[in-house]
């Protein structure tokens, strides 16, 4: 089984920690896509915040994999 990954603001995906959630702590764009491309292969889903799906743009809708779900606002 793959590992989940929360990417975005750190006050917004510290919580998802205490389940089993590798965090990715991102705060400015060019860190939410650094974080992105720098996925390893084993992530089968990633959630994102609603500021780190904006910096994304369409990248995660267009994959295959991994799995991604943004956060509600």
């Amino acid at each position: 089984m793959g590992r989940v990954v929360a990417i975005g603001e750190q006050v917004r995906v510290a919580g998802f920690a205490l389940a089993g959630v590798h965090t990715l702590p991102a705060e400015e764009p060019d860190a939410v896509r650094e974080a992105w491309r720098n996925l390893p292969d084993d992530v089968e889903l990633v959630i994102l915040t609603p500021a780190a799906a904006d910096a994304l743009g369409p990248a995660p809708r267009e994959a295959t994999t991994p799995l991604s779900a943004v956060m509600p606002p």
